[in-house]
C-alpha cells in the first residue's frame, strides 16, 4: 500500500521510500489497519502523524485529527525518520514496525495563585489540595487555582521546603515544612474544612536542633507490613538536611497531633516568644513527643535536599558535589556519587522505583541506576535547560516520565526515550524554584516571580497503560 502523504520538504524530488507497518497498544479507534505501506524517509514525527491520521480516517470518516509521538525499539523518533534509522545502525531493506501513541499537545494553563514574596517549595503529592512555601516565611494550601484555604504561620524565616506526611485523604492532613530559620515544623489541618477565607494554622511541634538553615525535609515512606502500619498510626518520622552539613531523623509522637488545632500559649523573654513546650531538641537532647532520634553525618558542605523513599533507606544530595544513601538504622553511609557540580535537588523513582535523579549548579539534569557497576556514570543526561538545575520530580506511575525546574525559568517534562524534552512549560518570568507532578495529571511550580502556576492537558502512555495529563507547553 503506498499513501500520497505530504512530505516534510516539498523540495525533494525521488525521495526513497521505507516500507512500515504501524502498531499500537491504544484501543479502537486508535487502531490503524494491519498493513504495511510506503512513506517518504525524510519525514519527521509530523509527517508520520500525518500519516497515522489518514490512515485512521480511511476506516472512520468522522476521525478528528490529533498528534502522534512514535517509537522505534523503545526509542522516542525526534529527528527524520531517515536520519534515525541511519543514527541506530538499521536497516530499512525489510518492513519496520514503528509504534505510535498519544503525544503532548498544548491544553490549558490556570490563572497564577500569587505570593508576596518567592515561592520556594511546592508539593502536589495530595490531589484534593497543593502546599507551597515562600521566602514571606508563610506555607499554605491551595485547594485550586488562586484558591487559597490555609496559612501555615509561624516560621521567622524563609520557607526552603513544605512535604505532605500523611497524604492519604483529606482530614486530619499533617505537613512538614523546613525553614531558613533552622527550624522545622510539624502542621495539622482539616482540608475539608468550609470556610470563606484562608484560616490561619500554627505549628502543633517545633523541630530543633539544626545549627543552620533547614534546606529540605521529608517524610518516611510508610511500610507495607502489619506492624510498621501500626508504628506510623503512633509516630511522625520525618529527616531534615541543613546548611550545617548535617541529616537530622525526627520521631514525633502523633498524640499532639489530635483533635482540635493545638492552642499555642506563648510568653515574652527578651522579645522572643517562647515556644519551648513545641520543641523538639537535638540529638543529645530528649523530649518525651518529639526528639531528633539520630544524626548522619558525612558530608562536608550543605545538604541541599533529602529523600526518605525506602523504610530504612535516605538519599540526600548536597553542595559538596556528593548524592548519598545512608542506611537509616546504623547511621551509616552505604554508598557514594560524585558528580563534580553542586547539587540542589533529588528524586528517587523511574523503573523499579530506584534511579536516582538530581540537578544542581550547571543545566545538566543526572541520572544514575546504583544496581549498575560503575554507578558513578549518569546512565542518562538531559542538558535542554541553560541555567541551573533547581528541583526534579519523577512521575509517581511512569517509569519514563520526570520533570525538571530551572533557573533559566523553564520546567522541561522528560521521556527517558529521548534525549530531548516532551514539552517546555514557560509559565515563569523568572527562575523556577520548585516543581511537583499534581493528581498524576498536572504539573504545579513556583518561582522567583512569587507565582504558584498550575499547568494542564498532556498526555502520558506508560507500561502499557495510559493517563490524561492536563499540561500547557511548547514543544521542545
Amino acid at each position: 500500500m503506498e499513501l500520497n502523504i505530504a512530505t516534510d520538504d516539498q523540495n525533494e524530488e525521488n525521495l526513497r521510500r521505507v516500507q512500515v507497518r504501524f502498531i499500537t497498544k491504544l484501543k479502537p479507534p486508535l487502531k490503524v489497519p494491519n498493513t504495511s505501506v510506503a512513506i517518504p524517509s525524510n519525514l519527521t514525527r509530523f509527517g508520520l502523524s500525518s500519516v497515522v491520521n489518514n490512515l485512521l480516517q480511511s476506516v472512520n470518516s468522522e476521525w478528528q485529527s490529533q498528534p502522534f509521538d512514535f517509537l522505534i525499539n523503545g526509542e522516542l523518533i525526534r529527528m527524520s525518520l531517515e536520519q534515525f534509522l541511519l543514527a541506530k545502525g538499521i536497516s530499512a531493506e525489510k518492513i519496520l514496525e514503528i509504534e505510535y501513541i498519544k503525544a503532548v499537545v498544548p491544553q490549558k494553563e490556570e490563572g497564577p495563585s500569587l505570593h508576596d514574596d518567592w515561592v520556594s517549595a511546592v508539593d502536589g503529592s495530595n490531589p484534593g489540595f497543593i502546599l507551597t512555601g515562600s521566602y514571606d516565611c508563610l506555607g499554605r494550601v491551595w485547594k485550586n487555582a488562586g484558591s487559597c484555604t490555609h496559612i501555615l504561620e509561624g516560621h521567622s524565616g524563609a520557607l526552603s521546603s513544605i512535604r505532605i506526611i500523611n497524604s492519604d485523604g483529606m482530614r486530619d492532613v499533617t505537613v512538614a515544612t523546613a525553614s531558613k530559620d533552622r527550624t522545622a515544623r510539624l502542621w495539622k489541618f482539616d482540608a475539608e474544612e468550609v470556610i470563606n477565607h484562608p484560616k490561619k494554622i500554627q505549628a502543633f511541634k517545633i523541630l530543633r536542633g539544626h545549627k543552620a538553615s533547614v534546606q529540605s525535609i521529608a517524610p518516611k515512606t510508610s511500610g507495607d507490613m502489619v506492624w510498621l502500619f501500626l508504628l506510623n498510626c503512633i509516630f511522625i518520622d520525618v529527616c531534615s538536611g541543613s546548611w550545617d552539613c548535617t541529616i537530622n531523623l525526627w520521631r514525633t509522637n502523633k498524640s499532639n497531633a489530635e483533635g482540635d488545632q493545638v492552642s499555642i500559649k506563648k510568653r515574652k523573654v527578651n522579645n522572643q516568644a517562647d515556644e519551648s513546650q513545641l520543641e523538639a531538641h537535638g540529638a543529645q537532647s530528649s523530649f518525651s513527643k518529639a526528639e531528633a532520634v539520630s544524626t548522619l553525618v558525612g558530608h562536608t558542605q550543605c545538604v541541599s535536599s533529602v529523600v526518605w523513599p525506602e523504610h530504612e533507606t535516605i538519599y540526600s544530595a548536597s553542595w559538596d558535589h556528593s548524592v548519598r544513601r545512608w542506611d537509616v538504622e546504623t547511621g551509616k553511609d552505604l554508598s557514594d556519587i560524585f558528580c563534580g557540580k553542586v547539587l540542589h535537588c533529588i528524586d528517587v523513582g523511574g523503573e523499579g522505583s530506584a534511579l536516582i535523579a538530581a540537578g544542581g549548579s550547571d543545566p545538566i539534569l543526572r541520572i544514575w541506576d546504583p544496581r549498575k557497576p560503575g554507578t558513578s556514570a549518569p546512565v542518562f543526561q538531559f542538558s535542554s535547560h541553560s541555567s541551573w538545575i533547581s528541583a526534579c520530580k519523577w512521575h509517581n506511575k511512569s517509569s519514563f516520565h520526570l520533570i525538571s525546574a530551572s533557573y533559566d525559568g523553564k520546567v522541561m517534562l522528560w521521556d527517558l526515550r529521548t534525549a530531548w524534552p516532551l514539552a517546555v512549560i514557560d509559565s515563569h518570568k523568572d527562575k523556577v524554584l520548585s516543581a511537583d507532578w499534581w493528581r498524576g495529571d498536572s504539573i504545579v511550580s513556583g518561582g522567583a516571580d512569587s507565582k504558584l502556576c498550575i499547568s494542564s492537558g498532556i498526555y502520558i502512555h506508560f507500561q502499557g497503560k495510559s493517563e490524561i495529563i492536563d499540561l500547557h507547553m511548547e514543544e521542545g
